[in-house]
This record gives structure tokens, sequence and C-alpha cells, in this order.
């Protein structure tokens, strides 16, 4: 049978290796068609975040440039504001701007200022300069006091003159200077707008081009010559004094109040622009320095978040971020991520269709090697079918020729002694024998063949088990060539079946013991069991365990004693278990071994209950 599966199971396996090779290439189709879909969306998302990356570089840049004029002021005027923004040069910070108060731990401007209330001031011989702004002091005091207007501005402006030919020591300039302002304010009658540049905005000094600073603006610039208790001191008295002359003070405060006392730990290079985790954007500002302004990260990343929904960039929850925690971040390569569900999606969606298309190609496999393996198996079914075909004709012809001969023969040598008048002796009963035999064959053969093909319709009726023993017995004591004893212990149930049918069965069981058998004589013992079950044991050679099953497959045959050929044409036990099953029973071999064999058949009872057991 190898032989005649060759072809197939070649042509199988070629079939299996070019489907095998085509499904292989469309799962690598699959696998690049994936890829390129991830591609395109790494592709889009790169873009939106290159977008991103370019919009809030530009957006940095454009506020910076916004507060340049304002650095540009409030690195030379003090009293500009300067909150949010940085400036250094030359490796000094001056905005956002430091105290830089002295750290003496005195307090000479403020001792000087009360000695010169009091006129305790004194000049050493070597204090020339000095000696000279008390003389000047003096002069405006007597202007004062005689209550001369213009000789109180002529004294004032010698006292300026005199301030820009000498520069004192800012605990002497500014105190004195704050002493005759305030004396010029409670007393005199001087120029409102003179007073008010000397108090605030300045005085040009009229010789060189320079300027002569006002108190606020000289003391928030001079702020590193005095002590914390000098500075807090002179911010008082000035601040009182801007409100008596009437020039705004608001701003004054508040720059003396933000003065801090160290500088921004930010990076001490800034060779290109910067963003840092503290939120500080940062440009190169030569010489040797930098500038930038102090960012609301979150609300400007909800800006351009916003901005990108508005033009159709973004779905509505889209988002823009800055992922990482590096302190300081180059802007050309800021790490802009945009996150949207879209991408969450469409990276799903890419997956399921993968995963969807590889299962496809894996039940496409699976389907073919089924067919395969079916159109394998129905091969060998078929070649399978045709041997057992022609071994069954085979059989059948041997069986139908062996009693055919014998009857043949019989006939014959009947026909020459009754010719010669000689005795017939037992021809007829041997003939008669055959006959049955080839009989019993042919039923066989016929009820198979209608149970097999559904065209047996059962007519069930109450049968008695005692009754079909009884046949049995009968049918034995002149159908088969050697003793056989049969005992029985059955009661007088009855079960619901087709009496023809049982009848066949029990005497298919009795002529395969008897074929099966080296014992003489063959003992038969039918038993009935409680549940409908009947127990046929006989005394034959036995099967052996692993044939339990296949014994009831069709045409299967047993080999006798010695393998030895027992007769037959392998359907006996096919036909016994199809009978059972078509009253709705079973027939099974509940136990055998050298001694002998035991079948069990299971059968529906009828209502009636059990009669009084008797032997047969």
């Amino acid at each position: 049978m190898l032989r005649r599966l060759l072809p197939t199971l070649a042509a199988l396996v070629l079939g299996l290796a070019g489907l095998g090779v085509g499904l292989g290439y469309l799962q690598r189709i699959f696998a690049a068609e994936r890829e390129d879909a991830r591609a395109s969306l790494q592709s889009r998302r790169e873009v939106l975040e290159q977008y991103a990356r370019v919009s809030l570089g530009q957006a940095l840049r454009e506020g910076l440039e916004s507060a340049r004029p304002t650095l540009e002021a409030a690195k030379t005027d003090p009293l500009v504001a300067a909150q949010g923004l940085y400036l250094r040069e030359q490796e000094e910070q001056l905005l956002p701007r430091l105290a830089l108060l002295d750290t003496a731990g005195d307090s000479p401007a403020k001792d000087r200022y009360a000695r010169l209330r009091a006129g305790q001031e004194l000049a050493d011989e070597d204090e020339g300069p000095w000696r000279e702004r008390l003389e000047q002091m003096q002069a405006v005091e007597r202007a004062l006091a005689a209550k001369d207007p213009k000789a109180t501005l002529l004294a004032v402006m010698a006292l300026l003159q005199h301030r820009t030919r000498f520069v004192l020591a800012s605990t002497r300039d500014l105190p004195s200077l704050l002493v005759v302002l305030e004396d010029v304010a409670a007393r005199g009658d001087l120029v409102p707008d003179l007073m008010r540049g000397l108090v605030r905005e300045g005085l040009l000094d009229g010789q060189g081009g320079g300027r002569l600073e006002g108190l606020q603006r000289l003391l928030l610039l001079k702020r590193s010559r005095f002590t914390p208790e000098d500075f807090d001191f002179l911010r008082g008295r000035v601040a009182a004094l801007s409100l008596r002359v009437g020039v705004p003070v608001a701003d004054f405060e508040a720059r003396a109040r933000e003065l801090t006392a160290t500088p921004l730990e930010l990076p001490a290079s800034v060779p290109e622009p910067l963003l840092t985790r503290t939120g500080w954007y940062l440009e190169p500002h030569p010489p040797r320095g930098a500038q930038g302004l102090a960012l609301n990260l979150p609300g400007l990343m909800e800006g351009l978040t916003r901005e990108m929904r508005e033009r159709g960039l973004l779905e509505p929850d889209g988002r823009v971020s800055l992922p990482g925690d590096a302190q300081v971040r180059v802007l050309a390569s800021l790490p802009v991520a945009v996150e949207s569900s879209a991408w969450t999606k469409g990276e799903a969606a890419l997956e399921n269709r993968y995963r969807l298309k590889s299962l496809m190609l894996v039940l496409c496999a699976a389907l073919a090697l089924t067919i395969a393996a079916l159109a394998f198996v129905a091969q060998h079914r078929k070649y399978r079918f045709l041997e057992l075909k022609s071994d069954f004709v085979a059989t059948v012809s041997h069986e139908l020729r062996t009693p055919l001969a014998s009857i043949r023969l019989l006939a014959e040598t009947l026909e020459w002694r009754l010719a010669e008048g000689a005795d017939a002796k037992d021809y007829p009963a041997r003939i008669i024998h055959e006959a049955d035999g080839l009989g019993f064959l042919v039923e066989n053969l016929l009820s198979f063949n209608r149970i097999d093909k559904g065209r047996w319709v059962p007519r069930l009726a109450p049968v008695r088990l005692d009754e079909l023993v009884s046949g049995l017995r009968r049918d034995l004591e002149s159908g088969t060539p050697v003793p056989v004893e049969l005992t029985a212990d059955v009661d007088a149930r009855e079960l619901n079946a087709d009496a023809q049918l049982l009848r066949l069965l029990l005497a298919n069981l009795a002529r395969n013991a008897c074929a099966y058998n080296t014992r003489s004589p063959v003992r038969l013992h039918v038993a009935t069991l409680p549940g409908g079950r009947v127990h046929f044991t006989d005394n034959g050679t036995g099967i052996p365990e692993a044939e339990w099953e296949r014994v009831f497959g069709e045409f299967h045959r047993l080999s006798g004693r010695s393998g030895r050929e027992v007769p037959g044409s392998g359907l006996g036990l096919a036909l016994c278990r199809r009978i059972a099953r078509l009253h709705g029973g079973t027939l099974r071999v509940a136990a055998s071994s050298d001694e002998g064999t035991t079948f069990e058949l299971t059968l529906p009872e009828t209502p009636s209950s059990a009669r009084p057991r008797s032997t047969a």
C-alpha cells in the first residue's frame, strides 16, 4: 500500500511546500506593510514635533526680542522694572539685580547722617574736598536761614558743581546731599523741577555731558558701598523725601525689595540658545555674557497645544510637552513631544490588522495541512477499502466455494450410491448442514448491508430471553460441526427488541466461539444481570486486550492458535455491534483470557418487572 500512496504523498508534500513558500512571502509583505505604516505614523509625528519645536523657538525669540528694549533700559536705569529678565556681561550678573551690600557690620552712612544733622561732622586736614563740601553745605544753610531763594539756588548749584569736580565716597556724598535736599525741601523755595531731578531723574552736569544721578537712582546704583543697615536707613529717608517733593516712590521701593542676595544658578557658558528646566530662555550676549527671560513653561506648552488644535494639527485630546529631566536643553534640538490618542489608536489598529492577517495565514496553513491530511487519509482509506474489498471478495468466494463444493460432492456421491443401491448414510444431513452454513453466511451479508445502508427498521416487541436461548440451542445442535454445551442462567425478563436481529446476534457470538476454539466440547454460558445486561461467555482461545475494540471493526479477523487461518467473513462481530446499537444498546468485551471470553450485551428492558430466574 505504501508504494501506491507514494505519488499522493509526494504531490501533497510538493503542494504544501509551494503553499508554505507563498504564505511566507505573504507574511513578509504584511510585515513590510506594517513597517511602512509605522514609518508613516512616525514621520507624521516627527513633522508635528518639528512644527512644535520651530513654533516654540520662534515664540521664545520673539518674546526675548520684545523684551530687549526693557533689558537695555534696565541695564542703565536701576528704576526700570526687570522682573523675569536676565542679563550677564563679563561673567557678572546685572539682571536680576543683586544686593551686593557691604558686610562690614557697622553703619558709617547712618552715623555720618546723624553727625551732619547735629552739626558735629568735622574734616581732617588732609580731607580738602570733604572740608569744601562741608563749607558748601554751610553756605546752603545760611541761604536757607536768610530765606533768600536766589542765594539758596546759587549755593545749591555751587554744591552740585563741587560734586561734579570731586568724587567723594558714597558714605559721605549721599548722606550730605540727602541732608541738604531735606533742608531745602523743608525750608527753601527751590525750583520744583530741580528738586524732582535731584531726588529722582538726575541732572546733566552741563560740562562734559555727564549726568548727576538723583538720590533714588544713586542709592540703587551705589548699593554695594553700603551695609544693609545703611541701605535700609537711606532708602527710608529717600522715600520720605520723595513723597515730600511729589515724585514717584513705588517703583523705587519695588526695586529695592527686588534685590536678591545670590546670583541665579544658570549655565556659565551660553554658546547657543538654551532652555533650562527652571524655566529660563537664554541667548548669547557679548562680551562673555548671556541674556534671557523667565518662562511659564506649562502655560507656553498649553498655548502651543491650543494653537495646534485650532489649526487642526492635533486632536482635542492631543497635547505638546517637553519630555526628559535634563537641566539644560539646546533650543535647536529641543525634545518636543506631541502626544495624541491618534498615535495610540493608529498603532493599535496597525497591530490588529497585522495580527489578523497573520492569523489568516496561520488558518490558511492549518486548513491546507488539514486538507492534505484528509486527502491522504481519504486516499489511504480508499486503498484500504480496495484491499478490504479484494480480501472480502476472496474470503466470501472461498467461503461460498467450500460449502458449494461440499454440496456438489455429497450430491454426486449420493446420486451414485442411490444408483448403485448402496446406503446413503448421512449425506442428506451433511448437505443440509453445508446449505445452512451457506445460508447463514448469505444472511449475515444481507443483514449487514441492510443495516449499514439504514434500510432495516427494527420491529420492536417484547422478546423473552429464555426463548432466544432455547432457539439458539436448537440452531447449534444442527448448525455446528463440533459438540456444543450451552447453559443459561436467565430469568424470564423481556427485552424490547427485534427477535430476528437478536437471534442473529446470539448466533454470530456462538459461531465465533466455535470457530475460535480448540476444546471439545465448546462450552457456552448465557447469564442475565441487573440493568438489562446479558453476559455471553465461552471457553475459546481468548482475545488479546489490544484487540478488544478492534474485533468489532468491519472485515477484521483474528488468527487462530499457531497462526492457523479461521474461516469467516470478518463481519460477525461488526454485525453484532450494529444490531446492539440499532436497539439503543451496547456490546463490548467484558473479560478475556486463555480460558475464554465474556461479551456484555446491554439492551433496554420492557417496563414489566423481572420474573423468577430459570435455568435452561
